[in-house]
């Protein structure tokens, strides 16, 4: 157990940390952004129903080649095996300096906003607004100390706080439906569904506003992936991957679309695009104050469970490249007793703090997407090389090849370049493809003595 991580991850812990590190606070606080951008209630449904099929081809990708290397590291193995050890660096580069501590961050950020929410304070107006820092960076400190002692800690507190999760917003969806049609008489068109096809025929549709509709629904879905980073302590990886994989997905663009229905069962397409916190409102408008109460807690649980998630696997992308030799020595090291990867996690952590402590909520996700766009579509394009391989021989097959991979390369193209065309994303986007790229002379000064 010197140098290696055992695999203790049953099958349900693994789909727990696929739905609950990707259902984090954008199914509660996006929206209204959404919607904002579509003309009804059609098109705002179908931008949902879209991205969750793009996420599930890049689900149904991942699952075949997870399942044929089923290790530790998960993306990084993927870009690896499928496109070299340059490429696989700049990956894991990326999360050491950007990506992981970026997210953690705004993960952490949020998880401090709701808490304060909850407690009936205002995280905009001084002096709560620095106390969401210092909220922020003890969330952080707290998944790292509670993955440090052991995964089967991590694990547990993300199969509770995924049920708690997953059982409030379907709580929610329910209430919705029983009650949604007894609330204001909003949708007075006769014969038609109260708050589903009403506003439908209303306004026009445009290719750019339904492509912008979908760029933010893409980033909600984010977080499917990130199981195959602990792909080498998943029990039976080759049978259970692909099924997590699958059918997480699956059970998170039925959450979503749900979640949407009950949404705009309650409230109005024009009331939906201007809140902000649109489940506490739809709560308020089913039970009064003490729903809006029950769903800030939810969404502060739902948070901090994305979070520790977060923390769950982000380290053993760290602990990968160090124990292939790409990263410093002790990053490989795994704990005597708590068998953990705990330097990686200890370095991840304080990372993550100096990030949340200097950086609001926007900055932070947006630097997050923007750096894990690119390797997002490399691992899943890893699947052309590796299947021109000899010997490559998975279980899975992914379904609709090559279609489907195609189609989540195309939109996760698109996300990058909307953001490189974007007048306000131009330059943070480029500065931040100039860290990643000053990997390269990095990973030269490394590996120029090792053999490839």
């Amino acid at each position: 157990m010197a140098n290696r991580l055992p695999r203790r991850i049953p099958l349900w812990s693994a789909a727990a940390i696929l739905v609950g590190t990707t259902i984090g606070s954008g199914i509660f606080r996006s929206p209204a952004a959404i919607a904002d951008r579509l003309p009804a209630v059609l098109p705002l449904l179908g931008v949902w129903v879209t991205g969750g099929v793009l996420a599930l081809c890049g689900a149904l990708t991942l699952a075949e080649v997870s399942g044929a290397f089923p290790d530790t590291g998960g993306i990084y193995v993927f870009i690896r095996e499928g496109w070299g050890r340059l490429p696989a660096f700049l990956f894991g580069w990326a999360e050491l300096v950007i990506i992981r501590a970026a997210a953690l961050g705004a993960i952490a950020t949020a998880f401090a906003e709701y808490l304060l929410r909850s407690l009936g304070r205002d995280s905009r107006v001084a002096p709560y607004d620095s106390w969401v820092h210092y909220i922020a960076a003890a969330g952080i400190t707290a998944v790292g100390c509670l993955n440090y002692w052991g995964v089967g800690w991590g694990t547990l507190l993300q199969n509770v706080l995924t049920l708690i999760k997953c059982g409030g917003l379907l709580t929610l969806i329910l209430l919705a439906v029983i009650l949604g049609g007894q609330h204001l008489g909003m949708y007075p068109t006769p014969g038609v569904v109260p708050g589903v096809l009403s506003s439908a025929a209303s306004g026009s549709l445009g290719i750019t506003s339904f492509g912008l509709a979908l760029v933010s629904v893409l980033w909600v879905y984010d977080g499917w992936a990130d199981v195959s980073f602990v792909a080498g302590e998943v029990q039976d990886p080759a049978r259970n991957l692909p099924r997590v994989l699958i059918l997480g997905t699956l059970l998170i663009i039925v959450i979503y679309v749900l979640a949407n229905v009950a949404y705009v069962t309650v409230l109005p397409l024009e009331e939906l695009r201007h809140s902000k916190l649109v489940a506490a409102d739809v709560a308020y408008r089913l039970i009064g104050q003490s729903g809006v109460v029950a769903i800030g807690f939810i969404v502060m649980l739902s948070t901090f469970g994305t979070l520790n998630g977060s923390m769950l696997t982000g380290p053993r992308i760290l602990w990968a490249m160090a124990h292939d030799g790409l990263l410093f020595k002790p990053l490989a090291s795994v704990h005597q007793r708590y068998e953990t990867p705990h330097v990686a996690i200890a370095v991840t952590s304080v990372l993550g703090i100096a990030f949340v402590s200097f950086r609001s909520f926007e900055q932070l996700a947006n630097t997050f997407v923007t750096a894990s766009i690119p390797f997002y579509a490399l691992a899943v394009a890893s699947v052309f090389p590796l299947r021109r391989r000899t010997g490559y021989a998975p279980r899975f097959r992914t379904i609709g090849y090559p279609v489907t991979p195609v189609l989540f390369i195309s939109a996760t193209l698109y996300l990058l370049a909307n953001a490189l065309t974007d007048p306000v994303a131009r330059r943070p986007t480029a500065a931040v493809f100039a860290v990643i790229l000053a990997g390269v002379p990095i990973y030269w000064g490394v590996v120029k003595n090792r053999p490839s």
